[in-house]
């Protein structure tokens, strides 16, 4: 359900009838009756929310505070004329994406997608100081630039960044990269992947990320 927020009937009926069209429900409301309704409806109806499209209205830039608090839908702002100031202001009180009129519904629903793909790639990435390390199959970035790694490698430093700011043991390393049941491999062909990484690591970032303490194990992000 895509929440249309106007003033103006006709604009909020208009849009629920181009949507509708397009297969996808709407529904419309005035601006003094739509903060009231997002602080009060059940979490259910809120969660079913796609996005929320905001009208040209007085108070329009408080809206994405409120409606954080209950929900990460795409917030677009609708701008009846192209002025910088304006769009500024509004993506700094917190708006996704900011769209100058006219505009189709498909293209309104097609950055609705591409806002969501980018929360998904977000919430695919773990940073830890200056390497990030994604869960969709990307090679990790470190110091602003992807490094490719051998596999082996690669899953060392995930499993380090999964977790960052505590100590691994190099039994647990193991097991995280050949499995539990793998007798054919040594114990200590961690500590070769290891050190390899950590000369890569070092060589891209001028330090070496990775702490090391007998006994103790390896991390990144701990003293």
């Amino acid at each position: 359900m895509i929440v249309v927020v106007d003033n103006r009937e006709l604009v909020t009926s208009g849009y629920q009838s181009l949507f509708g069209r397009e297969g996808v429900s709407a529904a419309g409301f005035q601006a003094e009756d739509f903060r009231e309704w997002v602080e009060t409806a059940p979490d259910a109806d809120i969660s079913a929310v796609e996005a929320f499209l905001l009208g040209d209205f007085d108070d329009r830039a408080i809206c994405p505070r409120f409606i954080r608090s209950r929900s990460k839908a795409p917030l677009i702002a609708l701008s009846d004329s192209r002025n910088l100031d304006g769009t500024l202001d509004l993506f700094a009180a917190g708006v996704d994406d900011v769209v100058a009129k006219p505009v189709h519904v498909k293209e309104i629903l097609a950055r609705v997608g591409a806002i969501r793909r980018r929360e998904a790639i977000e919430q695919a990435r773990t940073v830890v100081g200056e390497i990030s390390v994604y869960q969709d199959g990307r090679d990790a970035e470190v110091a602003g630039k992807p490094m490719a790694l051998p596999r082996r490698e690669r899953r060392i430093l995930e499993y380090l960044v999964a977790n960052r700011g505590r100590r691994v043991s190099k039994q647990q390393l193991f097991s995280a990269i050949y499995g539990i049941f793998d007798e054919n491999v040594e114990e200590n062909v961690i500590e070769s992947h290891i050190s390899k990484l950590r000369k890569k690591l070092k060589m891209r970032l001028g330090y070496d990320p990775v702490s090391s303490k007998r006994y103790l194990g390896y991390g990144i992000g701990v003293d």
